[in-house]
């Protein structure tokens, strides 16, 4: 009886045993590789060679099929080519094996063929319950239970240790890299895991699973693309639970990246801001580069738990300390000064010469004298201005106590339980500190940058727990797309709670007439309303500053002209009153395909194409979550006011920004992008009105 998908996932982690298609008696080949690794590293079930032309594969029994084994394996690696390795997936269901991985290439990452070979072993495999790692996978690797079905040179040419680290990627080669790095840092890894093509296993379900893993402290993904966000939703909740923290390398940041990745591992690429606004509202950490996805590691094995960016530095050089301050604003870690009476405590400890206010510089002074590093600590311990430390130890060897600089940062770190980096360029010195259990960097700029990102890590976590975000469910279809005309948008906006700017839609001229009394504005604008084109000021169809009956009168006729010159059918037009405000903002939306509802809010008004400053929200949200992206914008500190002019009404637009939100979460509605630009913000007090809207609205399938 065929396991249930996610069962069956666990045997990839933990199989009891192992077949391998194509087996070969030469270690260093796809098929010999896997049963070296097995034998070395200790996996403790039986392994069973299929080779029909040999007796055995090194120093084992081979059979010739899967028919001749003596028990059903678990597992099964496919280390056979093309065609033969579709038969060997077909073979393997018929047989009950509960996971295959396949190891050849050329399907499709190369060509629509090998496309629709992979989909169908995913149906074969499904059909019978068995999962499949790959194709194009070098395998999966399990040092805690030595289960090792992988062929990577890595794992010769670097020992394995077992570790709190698990690393799964769909590239071979970034399941590794990482792994090299890491062990070179002396940090152990369990999991590395390549995933290949994610035919039917992705980097996101595997992660599921592996996340379940009780002895891990870290998980990092390496991604090109993100087919199913719901199982990245679902492993990242799991590992909330858990307190594992879970940090992504996503790459296809450019055009370039995302054409790269297409042909390597047949990943399509999403939206960048998207995937950015995704991992934040789940709590993953999102790494730049493949140096700060291996510099934060440490950090997170500490067992710390942040309650602050303040940052104090100490360091025997005053250039490390200068160093240190621009790192640390640039990190966005204030170097709060340290209290009068830590200052004066310090001052009594010091030369005269010393700084002691943060950064605290010691001064060559601790050549002469070392136990001035340790008799600065206790006061500096207890100051309340400090969330986090920074040690720099400039130049440090002959005539240094520097075992007692290690052991006494390592019991300040300990007795202060906050987070602590160490720069050390000389790596005998680093080498000492490491010996303590430290995390150290060859310069502070290192040191700054990773504790910013494990400190920013942290915070996310806090947020998103008390958040407790939604699952996240695949996207129903949507048919029968149409553009709604500006009436029909103005009015579903306002039915949802959203101000509108005061219009009336009119037939004629007469009753635009009408509409100008009623609105008893100062001036009006007047549209063309039509469900024929989303952009009307290129057509004639918008005027704008009109402020007498008969400018009403000669615009509707320029509406009217204008429609027929472009070709364009009119509902009527729209009178709207001409609103006053302090600044245009805007909210668009749109219905990803992959990761459901998404909202932008940003600055407005023409330029927003030409000089783009918004933030993606994946929706529903908070007004908390809204007032954080108004934050981050470039214009933020116009929020507050400048030279004089009062605060924006911001509360008022996130509220607004929150309907939006609930209104494109409400599947049934069947809204796939709206846009409503601008948005029109008052002070304080004065709220902010929609002035324009788009909506393009369907059928849920």
């Amino acid at each position: 009886m065929p396991l249930d998908p996610r069962a069956a996932l666990r045997h990839a982690l933990a199989p009891r045993s192992i077949a391998v298609i194509g087996a070969s008696d030469n270690a260093h080949k796809i098929g010999g590789r896997p049963i070296a690794y097995l034998s070395r590293f200790g996996f403790q079930g039986p392994v069973y060679p299929i080779n029909p032309t040999r007796p055995e594969v090194q120093g084992l029994r081979t059979y010739a099929d899967l028919q001749a084994l003596p028990e059903v394996p678990d597992m099964a690696i496919i280390a056979v080519p093309g065609e033969a390795a579709v038969e060997a997936v077909q073979a393997c269901a018929q047989a009950g094996v509960s996971v295959g991985i396949i190891m050849a290439s050329g399907f499709g990452e190369v060509h629509a063929e090998g496309k629709r070979q992979e989909q169908a072993m995913r149906a074969c495999a499904r059909a019978a319950g068995m999962r499949l790692i790959g194709p194009n996978s070098q395998g999966l690797a399990n040092f805690g239970n030595g289960a090792v079905p992988s062929f990577s040179t890595m794992f010769t040419e670097v020992a394995p240790a077992d570790g709190p680290i698990g690393i799964i990627s769909q590239s071979g080669a970034m399941a590794v890299v990482p792994y090299g790095l890491l062990r070179a840092r002396g940090l152990g890894v369990r999991h590395s895991h390549a995933t290949g093509n994610d035919c039917d296993v992705t980097v996101c379900e595997l992660a599921t699973v592996v996340a379940e893993d009780p002895a891990l402290k870290l998980l990092l993904l390496y991604l090109e693309g993100i087919p199913d966000p719901w199982h990245l939703a679902e492993a990242a909740q799991i590992a909330r639970e858990r307190k594992l923290p879970i940090v992504v390398l996503k790459a296809g940041r450019t055009a370039a990246g995302q054409e790269a990745a297409q042909s390597h591992t047949g990943a399509l690429a999403s939206e960048d801001r998207t995937v950015d606004a995704f991992l934040r509202e789940h709590g993953i950490m999102r790494a730049q580069s493949m140096a700060e996805l291996v510099d934060s590691a440490p950090l997170y094995l500490q067992g710390w738990r942040p309650q602050g960016r303040r940052l104090v530095a100490i360091s025997n050089s005053g250039a490390v300390c200068v160093l240190t301050a621009d790192a640390a604003t640039a990190a966005d870690m204030p170097l709060a000064p340290l209290q009068e009476p830590t200052q004066a405590a310090l001052r009594e400890i010091l030369p005269g010469f010393a700084t002691v206010r943060n950064p605290v510089d010691i001064t060559a002074a601790l050549l002469s004298n070392s136990s001035l590093f340790s008799r600065i600590l206790p006061p500096i311990a207890r100051d309340p201005a400090a969330d986090a430390f920074l040690i720099g130890i400039a130049v440090a060897g002959a005539g240094y106590d520097v075992d007692a600089f290690a052991r006494d940062a390592a019991g300040f770190a300990g007795d202060t339980g906050k987070p602590l980096v160490v720069a050390a360029p000389q790596q005998p010195i680093a080498e000492r500190f490491k010996q303590h259990g430290l995390a150290v960097y060859p310069t502070e700029g290192q040191a700054v940058q990773a504790l910013g990102v494990y400190l920013t890590h942290m915070q996310l976590l806090q947020d998103t727990h008390a958040r407790r975000p939604q699952a996240v469910q695949p996207v129903p279809a949507i048919d029968g797309v149409r553009l709604l005309d500006e009436a029909a948008s103005l009015a579903l906006l306002g039915g949802h709670g959203i101000a509108v700017v005061p219009h009336r839609l009119c037939a004629d001229a007469a009753q635009a007439v009408e509409a100008f009394r009623q609105l008893g504005a100062a001036r009006v604008v007047v549209k063309g309303c039509t469900a024929d084109a989303s952009h009307k000021t290129e057509l004639g169809l918008v005027q704008l500053g009109i402020d007498s009956e008969q400018g009403v009168r000669d615009a509707f006729d320029r509406m009217q002209a204008a429609a027929r010159a472009a070709g364009v059918g009119l509902r009527g037009v729209i009178v709207a009153t001409q609103a006053s405000g302090q600044r245009e903002l805007m909210i668009g939306a749109r219905l990803d395909p992959l990761f459901g509802p998404v909202v932008v809010v940003g600055d407005g008004g023409k330029y927003v194409e030409a000089m783009p400053d918004a933030q993606v929200l994946m929706a529903p949200f908070g007004p908390d979550q809204v007032a954080r992206a108004l934050r981050r914008l470039r214009i933020a500190p116009l929020l507050e006011g400048v030279r004089g002019e009062p605060p924006l009404d911001w509360p008022a637009f996130c509220a607004a920004a929150v309907a939006v939100g609930r209104l494109m979460a409400d599947r049934q509605a069947g809204i796939v992008q709206l846009d409503i630009n601008p948005v029109l913000v008052g002070a304080q007090g004065c709220g902010c009105v929609a002035l324009d809207a788009v909506v393009y609205q369907g059928r849920v399938g």
